[in-house]
């Protein structure tokens, strides 16, 4: 059975209603990155940080998958599917989507501040200072902040080396290590980018580059496939 390996990024979120990463002024909802998305931000000042997270929770509950993320799902009905992902939310599974690797974490999870393996689902959007994990220990967002490792890019990396076709999908491929991903892909494997602004990275020639939203962009790619 043939295996697609999808990569997506906030582009296809954004289609959702979900803000892109961050703006063109460099802020991420008013708000510096180092602020809100470091492990100093936490330790500095965890209520802003909590917040901040409680409020990217509210917006997700607010959204709904896209065709695209649906088109995605559907093709487990055909092939052997996996989604590798920089985004945050649940959307790919909420479509259907049941093989997804979280680069970044995933934002309705959080895990205690001393035990990383102790992750907990989410079932509202708030977290608050006080909420402990069973150890008694303060719980985080469970997101690989900037500085920290990216402990799914080695699984990602074996992923995409077995990929008949490789799918990249509304990223700018900007973010680093996970941008590194297109450069593991087998020479033989079919290779495609989709984002309506992105050139093709160095290295990357061997993609076809189809300037369009996930939305459409995918569609055109899986009836071709």
């Amino acid at each position: 059975m043939k295996h697609i390996v999808v990569f997506t990024g906030a582009g296809i979120s954004a289609e959702s209603g979900l803000k892109t990463f961050r703006d063109a002024d460099g802020l991420w909802e008013n708000h510096a990155i180092e602020d809100v998305a470091t492990p100093e931000a936490f330790h500095a000042n965890p209520e802003l940080v909590l917040r901040f997270y409680n409020e990217r929770r509210k917006q997700l509950l607010e959204c709904s998958p896209n065709d695209a993320h649906v088109a995605i799902a559907e093709l487990e009905s055909k092939y052997n599917v996996t989604v590798v992902t920089q985004n945050v939310d649940d959307l790919h599974e909420r479509a259907g989507s049941t093989n997804v690797v979280h680069l970044h974490g995933e934002l309705m999870k959080v895990r205690s501040t001393a035990f990383p393996d102790l992750i907990y689902k989410l079932e509202q959007w708030e977290l608050k200072l006080g909420d402990n994990c069973e150890k008694g220990f303060q719980l985080r967002p469970h997101i690989v902040w900037f500085g920290e490792q990216v402990p799914m890019m080695d699984k990602a990396i074996e992923i995409v080396e077995q990929a008949d076709v490789f799918l990249v999908v509304g990223t700018s491929l900007q973010v680093y290590p996970a941008a590194g991903l297109v450069h593991f892909a087998n020479k033989a494997t079919q290779k495609y980018l989709i984002d309506p602004k992105s050139d093709l990275p160095h290295g990357a020639n061997d993609f076809t580059l189809i300037r369009s939203t996930a939305t459409d962009g995918v569609r055109r790619v899986l009836s071709g496939i």
